[in-house]
């Protein structure tokens, strides 16, 4: 049974008796309780749950609503049987009912009269047995007035002692005359045990009910002074604490008068030795040294005790005089940059030079005159910025740098920081004020001359809590470094020696004083070759590892690396490679695991099989043959890519329309190119009159992603030349290149870039500004010995490349084989 009871209700004592209220059958459904007893004249609500004594209580609701209630000897049996609940009990009468979604219920009693079992009559489906009511023995005598009185005075007493009960109870009881009422009302108030309420409703006497519960509430009585007693010591305590808090405040300043000194608390004397023992400069210690003595002369109770002892940690934890001893060994350097990363030849040469220029810096810096001091420590001071698309290795080349110098290396990335104090730190007025995360950073390396690398540094965010590009100012400048100020320290700092390296993917969003403060060095996208002897020699061995396989057990074939770089990535760097690469890694090791397999070779086929359908497919291979289409070079956030322009054209009244979520520049570049073919049309092979009756639709697909720029603009001009003319522009030419109204081709950025992606989608051409022509010198020799570059001045020459039907210019453009 799960039969529970919420504390017992008393209801308002009536002259006529239970049984003349309501004939009591001799016959009743017997609902055992656990862990309560009810009592005659109290309002008992149940928590009904077993199905059993659900049943019971629809039936008792269809006819007199009357049932018998009984404690139960063992409350952890479900369904008590004859013999497991105790004879005598209440009988009482549903009041109220309330049907629970679970289809429980909860149930309101009303205690009539006590009752015993003679016998039970049946215990399925529920219950039943004959009773006889068995009322108390009331004796109205002088001991009765005695005994009443003196349980009424001690239960107002427990009331007034206890806090559960208000004030009203103590009211209510002095209200009672009844001696039976009052018994019990007071022991369905009392929080009885069990056992000892079964007693008590077992008596037959009311005497002997009230000389139990007398007993009962003075043991109550007693405690509840008890309590009251520690309470009111413990208040004194307190009170008492606070008077010696202020005679020991009284007494510091009486010694102090007196000349006689006290001796720090254990903790202050730790901060002390902590400090003769730190090799501090000398404003941090005159302000370390400031902070402890106030220490000293504060109570440990304090609020501001914290606050000191933290900063304290902060200032004495520093690595103020800690530095790893740099290996300027330029053979080993070049070493390790080669172990970690395949090709980037440009890149390691800078970071060789940067590192030689400190090696001669340091080993020439003691003979340095002063005036030469400052440029040397400029040129130790550089500030190195690796820009380039996702997964080309900007973090790991900081590490290799760190790993090549034998110095400690941190990170912090910058990514959506909009907040200065992340910088700077919090001044100490501000509760959980901190340093900012430069200097956490710094604390963390344990070396005040870590390589220190500021990740996505184009990424950082402003807004009404400060400019975190510009905090970065006096943090990446190496003139001003060495004393650089964290306001919650408010000390100065050096961070002279810390070899700060950021990195970006787009400098475009990086503020210009900050760009202005370091060195930029680009890293572009990777080659195919380049991709598959990374894969080979870092990428596979790595995901190997990391999968518990043996290099005896599988085998990547130059073949099925091609065409992972092909079909199932399209990025400048190699991040995605790699996840597919252990894509495939992971599918091996099934087969291997099943023992199906003891050697797992990769060829296509598989990876095929392994990695589903093809992602990505080239869409420059295709042969272009419909006017109005050229191929454009693009720069993107992950390196390279192609654009397809798309013109159409359609009667009308010479309207441009132009859509694929174009920015202003572009616009505009589209708007000049439908100028400039206007202009002349006679020289391009176009019937002038044909545009005042046509209107004309540009598009660049993929109309989900924003594109901006003046690149585009030679294409452009190609696809409307093509669609006019009605000549296709050969589909193996890319271009790229801003155009102005004269026809004049101006140079734009990202050359490599857009390159690589030409070479990797296939196209045999590309058009380039001829001022552009030095960036070439910056490609991979597969890459110059693949494609023919072909630099121009002018857009004619360009038309005579991309449509060689067209009228050819007076010279004949050369094209640059490399």
């Amino acid at each position: 049974m799960s039969e529970e009871k919420t504390p017992l209700k008393p209801v308002e004592q009536k002259d006529t008796a239970p049984s003349q209220e309501a004939e009591i059958p001799n016959e009743l459904p017997i609902l055992p309780l656990r862990n309560t007893v009810a009592f005659p004249f109290s309002m008992v609500p149940l928590s009904v749950g077993v199905a059993r004594s659900v049943k019971l209580i629809e039936e008792a609701l269809k006819g007199d609503r009357l049932i018998g209630l009984v404690g139960m000897k063992y409350p952890d049996i479900e369904e008590p049987l004859p013999g497991q609940t105790y004879e005598v009990g209440t009988v009482a009468k549903v009041e109220h009912v309330t049907r629970a979604a679970d289809k429980s219920m909860q149930v309101i009693v009303h205690g009539l009269e006590r009752f015993r079992i003679d016998y039970w009559l049946a215990d399925s489906p529920y219950l039943r047995a004959r009773i006889a009511l068995s009322p108390d023995r009331v004796e109205k005598d002088l001991e009765m007035d005695a005994l009443q009185r003196s349980l009424r005075e001690l239960a107002q007493e427990v009331v007034a002692l206890s806090p559960k009960f208000p004030k009203e109870v103590g009211d209510y009881l002095a209200q009672v005359k009844d001696p039976r009422y009052l018994t019990y009302l007071v022991a369905s108030g009392a929080g009885l045990e069990v056992e000892k309420a079964q007693q008590i409703l077992e008596r037959n006497s009311v005497k002997d009910k009230i000389r139990q519960l007398i007993g009962y509430l003075s043991r109550e009585k007693e405690v509840l002074t008890l309590g009251k007693k520690i309470e009111s010591e413990t208040r004194e305590k307190m009170n008492k604490a606070q008077r010696e808090y202020y005679l020991r405040q009284q007494l510091k300043a009486i010694k102090s008068e007196l000349g006689e000194t006290e001796e720090g608390q254990s903790e202050v004397d730790e901060y002390t030795e902590k400090l003769n023992e730190a090799q501090l400069p000398e404003e941090a210690r005159k302000e370390a040294e400031r902070e402890l003595k106030r220490l000293a002369s504060m109570a440990p109770q304090s609020a501001e005790y914290s606050v000191i002892k933290t900063y304290l940690d902060w200032l004495l934890d520093l690595p103020w005089d800690k530095t790893s001893e740099d290996q300027t060994d330029i053979d080993r350097a070049r070493t390790v940059l080669d172990e970690d990363h395949y090709g980037l030849q440009d890149v390691k040469e800078r970071i060789i030079e940067y590192l030689a220029v400190r090696k001669l810096v340091l080993e020439r810096g003691k003979s340095s005159e002063p005036a030469e001091s400052k440029d040397a420590g400029e040129a130790m001071g550089a500030i190195l910025c690796f820009a380039g698309p996702p997964g080309v290795g900007k973090t790991s080349l900081g590490q290799s740098i760190a790993r090549a110098l034998g110095r400690e290396f941190t990170r912090m990335s910058l990514g959506g920081m909009r907040d200065e104090a992340e910088i700077r730190g919090h001044r100490r007025t501000y509760i959980g004020a901190m340093p900012g995360r430069i200097i956490q950073s710094i604390k963390r390396a344990k070396t005040r001359n870590p390589v220190f690398m500021l990740d996505e540094v184009d990424k950082i965010g402003v807004d009404w809590r400060g400019d975190p590009s510009s905090a970065l100012l006096e943090v990446l400048d190496p003139a001003q470094n060495h004393a650089f100020r964290d306001h919650y320290l408010d000390v100065d700092f050096d961070l002279s020696e810390v070899i700060f390296i950021t990195t970006a993917n787009q400098l475009e969003t990086i503020p210009a004083p900050l760009r202005d403060r370091m060195e930029i060095i680009g890293l572009d996208g990777y080659t195919e070759y380049e991709k598959i002897q990374i894969a080979q020699r870092h990428l596979v061995p790595r995901q190997v590892k990391a999968h518990a396989l043996e290099d005896e057990e599988i085998t990547f074939t130059e073949e099925a690396l091609r065409k992972i770089v092909e079909d199932y990535t399209r990025e400048a760097g190699v991040r995605n490679l790699e996840r597919q690469i252990g894509a495939v890694c992971r599918k091996s090791v099934v087969k291997i695991a099943d023992q199906r397999w003891e050697h797992v070779i990769i060829t296509p086929e598989l990876i095929r099989e392994y990695l589903k359908k093809e992602k990505f497919e080239s869409e420059l291979s295709e042969d272009i043959e419909i006017p109005g289409i050229s191929t454009g070079l693009a720069v993107t956030a992950v390196g390279g890519d192609i654009l397809f322009i798309e013109a159409t054209k359609m009667n009308g009244k010479g309207g441009l329309t132009l859509t694929g979520h174009l920015g202003d520049v572009m616009r505009e570049s589209a708007q000049i190119a439908y100028s400039y073919v206007r202009s002349k049309a006679r020289e391009l092979g176009i019937e002038p009159d044909s545009f005042d009756k046509t209107d004309v639709h540009l598009h660049v697909p993929a109309g989900a992603v924003p594109k901006d720029g003046p690149s585009a603009g030679v294409a452009m001009i190609m696809a409307m030349a093509s669609l006019f003319s009605n000549r296709p522009v050969r589909g193996d030419v890319g271009m790229t290149g801003e155009v102005t109204l004269r026809g004049r081709v101006l140079p734009v950025g990202g050359i490599k870039m857009k390159v690589l992606a030409a070479h990797r989608a296939g196209l045999s051409t590309v058009v380039l500004p001829r001022r552009n022509e030095k960036d070439l010198e910056d490609l991979p020799d597969e890459v110059r010995n693949t494609l023919l570059f072909v630099p121009v001045e002018q857009i004619d020459e360009a038309v005579a490349v991309a449509l060689p039907s067209a009228h050819a210019p007076s010279e004949a453009t050369e094209p640059v084989n490399s």
